[in-house]
């Protein structure tokens, strides 16, 4: 499966929980996740999406270190199977003050 694929199964799994994910780039800034994802109650998070088997490079380990330790979630998928973790994370129900 190329990385195209995943990342189009995620967008279409998130959007169907009713959040955004947006395609996410930085101009003039190396290594920030490809996709950031804004869920209920007001949260974001980003998403580094990889082929199979393949890894972040170093520049994208450093800014995935600067976004957690502003406290916001960075997640590395590099199979379909990995996108329920991240729509765990973005799941309505997870917020309690969350209405439609």
């Amino acid at each position: 499966m190329r990385e195209s694929e995943i990342e189009q199964k995620l967008r279409k799994e998130v959007e169907a929980l009713g959040c955004l994910c947006l395609k996410f780039v930085s101009p003039g800034r190396a290594g920030v996740p490809d996709r950031i994802i804004l869920a209920h109650g007001g949260r974001a998070v980003f998403v580094e999406l990889k082929a199979p088997g393949e890894k972040p490079r170093p520049i994208q380990l450093h800014v995935h270190k600067q976004f957690r330790k502003l406290g916001f979630p960075v997640y590395v998928v590099d199979s379909p199977n990995q996108i329920q973790e991240v729509l765990r994370a973005v799941s309505p129900s997870r917020i309690s003050v969350f209405r439609c």
